[in-house]
């Protein structure tokens, strides 16, 4: 999960408008050098329930590579709040690490600075080949028809987690499958200061997220074939109504949630609070939260109708995080075996296992250990029923001008504002104009 501040939009438009090239504190040949061979920076993204969670898990890892290679790594674990916009200021100032992570759906709006180095197939060739990958997870690596940007680490989709003890007392005895249902289950779980389903109202990227599937399901999307932004067509508007309405209509969402931005939902569910909650491999979280796993369970997303498949079932958006390696490393030849290091078959095992996410190397994703239940249900929506988010340089701010209308439609919502189709439609008419100024 990530939130994106509203500047870094204004920041990424100037970064690609100046071309940036320059990065990492390297050379200004922009492909990179061997000045630094022994040191590596590494910004990594906060995958656990705490960014110490996040240090103690890979820096035994990192101390791995050291022995391997004798590079040292440099470890700064940066949240999602604050990721993009640091990524941003490091391409126009030049002061960088070698190696981040960065969310899938960055990569076309990163590759569009020229920051960040092409996977071509010598790149790939020198981690193992572009074919270890699956398809899905290179595809949302960068702009169609381009070298990729990055390489996939960790692959992600979304389910829906249940608390069984709050069904079972609530008398239901399955999770639900349709949005129908789900609001029928949710009503009867909204009672005594407990809630049928979280929400990140103040989660911009979350916000895009669940209303892009959404909008899938009406058929609709937020761009069209041409890149231009149609978000205020009669699809996208309905996605964003139906998903603010189970605050405002339905009531199976807290009022605060609107407020909540920093997986506060999960803890909610964690202690019983709320009973369900849209999340990508939450198993981490809830386990740091004192929840074993026979406590919750998993299941697909629900649709409108039916079961979750392509065209309107779509269910989750392709989400996963990459590698990226800025163009201008001064350890070019270190950051690629890093890179190689942490998408080798064992690192990928592991690592994965520990997140309660996908590997998105086909060799790694065939371990049992993946085929528990939950990740069973991960693994199957990504192969079957999840989309990809708009690969277009300014998906970005795309993120951040919807993301801020449907949180502020949840602030609408959560302090009993009407929420009709008519301003849901005015909100998101702002935030196109906001897009094509």
């Amino acid at each position: 999960m990530r939130t994106i501040r509203a500047a870094a939009a204004a920041t990424l438009a100037i970064s690609i408008a100046a071309g940036v090239t320059g990065c990492g504190g390297g050379t200004s040949s922009g492909g990179g050098s061997n000045d630094s061979p022994k040191t590596l920076t590494y910004w990594a993204s906060n995958q656990g329930p705490s960014i110490e969670a996040d240090k103690k898990i890979l820096a035994p890892e990192l101390k791995k590579f050291e022995e391997q290679t004798g590079i040292k790594v440099k470890l700064e674990v940066v949240p999602w709040a604050d990721l993009l916009n640091r990524i941003l200021a490091a391409t126009t100032s030049g002061q960088g690490p070698d190696v981040l992570n960065i969310g899938n759906t960055w990569s076309a709006s990163l590759q569009a600075t020229g920051a960040l180095l092409p996977w071509d197939k010598a790149n790939f060739d020198a981690i193992g080949g572009r074919d270890r990958f699956v398809d899905s997870a290179v595809a949302s690596a960068g702009a169609e028809g381009k070298d990729p940007s990055a390489v996939p680490l960790y692959s992600l989709a979304y389910a829906l987690y249940y608390n069984k003890k709050s069904f079972a007392e609530a008398g239901i005895d399955k999770p639900p499958a349709t949005w129908d249902e789900l609001v029928a289950d949710g009503k009867k779980l909204s009672k005594n200061g407990k809630w049928g389903l979280g929400a990140e109202g103040s989660n911009l990227s979350n916000n895009i997220h669940q209303t892009f599937v959404l909008a899938q399901q009406h058929g609709a999307d937020f761009f069209d074939a041409a890149g231009k932004p149609t978000f205020t067509s009669d699809g996208a508007v309905a996605a964003v109504k139906q998903y603010i309405d189970f605050m405002a209509k339905d009531k199976i969402i807290a009022p605060g949630n609107a407020e909540y931005a920093q997986n506060q939902s999960l803890t909610d569910f964690a202690k019983g609070k709320t009973a369900m909650v849209l999340w990508q491999a939450a198993a981490s979280t809830f386990a740091s939260q004192g929840m074993k796993p026979e406590d919750w369970g998993a299941a697909p997303v629900p649709v409108a109708s039916g079961t979750p498949g392509q065209g309107k079932n779509v269910n989750s958006m392709v989400a996963g995080i990459n590698m990226a390696v800025f163009k201008n490393t001064k350890n070019i030849d270190g950051a690629k075996k890093f890179v190689k290091f942490m998408t080798s078959d064992a690192e990928q095992k592991l690592l994965n296992k520990t997140y309660g996410s996908i590997p998105p190397v086909k060799t790694a994703q065939a371990d049992a250990a993946f085929s528990a239940p939950d990740l069973a249900v991960l693994r199957d929506t990504l192969a079957k029923s999840a989309a990809p988010l708009p690969q277009v340089p300014n998906e970005s701010q795309f993120e951040t001008a919807v993301g801020t209308a449907v949180k502020e439609l949840w602030a609408d919502a959560a302090a009993g504002r009407p929420v009709t189709t008519e301003s849901v439609k005015a909100r998101l008419e702002k935030a196109q104009q906001t897009m094509q100024q």
